[in-house]
């Protein structure tokens, strides 16, 4: 970037731009994730940054929406991240690793690739459904398994390197290789996002990728729908149902998008 952008750079329709697409977002992530697939675009088509900068403004607003819907799961669903620390450290280490390889981003390719495992993931939740809406399950063995150590390490590398759609794998690790319901996993997902994102976006700030204002501006929204989210999970007593639904049309929508 020749120079820091201003407050004054941005028009009225770029101000209701952000408001819209990062309460959307907070709550699309809060709910499901891919919410990256949103503000991405705005940052590199209307902010005009380039991919690898675009990339690292982002994880600013994923910390700031993540602590606030991390903060309000764990005083409305208490005890929801007991013993969640063995699947968060493969997740850092795994992250420090992907947020370096990301510094020179070179996305097409990459895009492809998610575009890909997100169909596999579409066909994945459509077939047998009653594995995504099944009671709670999880516990410390399967958390401490090294199958569940690895599968975290390996969505940390691709949360620290591109972060769009990674709540959508964490939601499926949790779910099907450590056993959590969809309503735990959920908040669970939120810290783990918020766990992983602190050290990428260290790595990103130590290389000078970070656009300050514009990922402020876009976490001040986000952290308003990520609020919302929560509240709406909290109070609905089928929340796991409508996770699911959401989760679908989030999947099919980031494949589509991904390609495109």
């Amino acid at each position: 970037m020749d120079a820091l952008p201003l407050l004054t750079d941005l028009s009225l329709y770029d101000l209701l731009l952000f408001a819209l697409a990062g309460v959307f977002t907070g709550i699309i992530n809060t709910l499901a994730g891919s919410g990256s697939l949103i503000t991405l675009p705005i940052f590199i088509f209307i902010c005009g940054l380039p991919a690898s900068v675009a990339n690292a403004t982002n994880r600013v607003g994923v910390l700031l929406q993540s602590t606030v819907a991390t903060n309000r799961f764990a005083k409305t669903m208490p005890g929801v991240f007991k013993g969640v620390e063995w699947l968060a450290i493969p997740a850092i280490l795994g992250a420090l690793l992907g947020s370096w390889i990301a510094v020179d981003l070179d996305e097409k390719w990459m895009n492809y690739s998610i575009g890909t495992l997100m169909i596999i993931m579409l066909v994945i939740l459509l077939f047998k459904p009653q594995r995504w809406l099944k009671p709670e399950s999880g516990d410390a063995v399967k958390m401490k398994s090294w199958k569940s150590l690895s599968v975290f390490f390996l969505i940390g590398v691709y949360g620290g390197f591109l972060q769009a759609g990674v709540g959508v794998f964490l939601l499926a690790a949790m779910v099907l290789v450590s056993g959590f319901n969809l309503k735990r996993a959920n908040g669970v997902k939120l810290l783990m996002v918020f766990i992983f994102t602190i050290p990428s976006l260290l790595v990103f700030i130590y290389y000078g990728k970070v656009v300050w204002l514009y990922g402020l501006l876009m976490g001040t929204f986000q952290s308003v729908g990520a609020w919302l989210g929560v509240k709406f999970i909290a109070k609905i007593p089928n929340a796991e149902v409508w996770i699911y639904r959401v989760l679908i049309v989030v999947v099919a929508v980031s494949a589509a998008k991904f390609f495109l």
